[in-house]
């Protein structure tokens, strides 16, 4: 009895401290479990998901910029690519063919000098004093003239025709590249060297106009002259003395 009594006393104190540690014990236990549950926040979950799709919308915006400025790019090289077709020595060869054939004018070329030189002397009128075989001589100077006039009119046609097949081709080509051009560039070359094209054959045309009426004019010198020359006869052959019949023996022995 006397023991149980003495051992009364510690078991209180005991008990008392348990009591009191529990619960200092249980907050330790229950504190971190607490602190790792997620607590779910709807208003800053929705914020972020508009700063995510509003940066998404900037990148998008920045691709399709970056697309369009390498579309422009495209185009620009595009617009400054060259023609790969090119006329301009064919055409450049027509047209020194056709200057060659004027330069080789005959007598009386395409130059203001000779023509006035020439109409001074072999279509002057002539003189009064002039023998029967000068008048015939500068007479058959000027046929010659006028003869080899229309055979370089001739030549000069000749030629103007022989670039026409030439002038289809090169034509065809340019109008072809044209229209397959891939650029602004291209297609203003193109132009260009259609309207070069239609420059060379005006040219042609002019050459041929200009024989022509080269042959024309010294035909018609010639044709004055010689009225010119056949009054002058005509005149001097009038101002002589009378004519004075004279016997003429025909034939021997009668």
């Amino acid at each position: 009895m006397t023991r149980t009594r003495s051992l009364s006393p510690i078991r209180s104190v005991l008990l008392a401290g348990a009591v009191a540690v529990s619960p200092i014990l249980l907050r330790e236990t229950v504190s971190p479990a607490a602190a790792q549950m997620i607590v779910f926040d709807p208003n800053n979950y929705a914020q972020n998901l508009l700063i995510a799709a509003r940066a998404l919308q900037q990148i998008n915006n920045q691709i399709t910029a970056l697309q369009n400025q390498a579309r422009m790019l495209m185009n620009e090289a595009k617009n400054l690519a060259n023609l790969p077709t090119s006329t301009l020595q064919q055409l450049q060869s027509n047209l020194q063919r056709t200057q060659t054939l004027l330069s080789q004018a005959q007598n009386i070329t395409f130059d203001v000098n000779r023509i006035q030189q020439a109409f001074s002397t072999t279509y002057g009128a002539p003189a009064a004093t002039a023998s029967n075989g000068a008048l015939l001589a500068a007479a058959q100077t000027r046929w010659q003239i006028s003869l080899g006039a229309f055979q370089d009119s001739l030549k000069i046609q000749a030629g103007a025709v022989g670039n026409i097949g030439a002038n289809n081709t090169a034509m065809s080509s340019l109008v072809t590249s044209s229209q397959s051009a891939s650029g602004a560039l291209q297609a203003s070359q193109a132009g260009n060297q259609l309207l070069a094209l239609h420059s060379q054959q005006f040219s042609d045309l002019i050459a041929v106009l200009s024989a022509k009426a080269r042959a024309d004019a010294l035909e018609q010198a010639r044709s004055v002259t010689t009225e010119a020359q056949g009054q002058a006869q005509y005149q001097l052959f009038s101002t002589r003395s009378g004519y004075a019949p004279a016997t003429v023996q025909m034939f021997s022995g009668h």
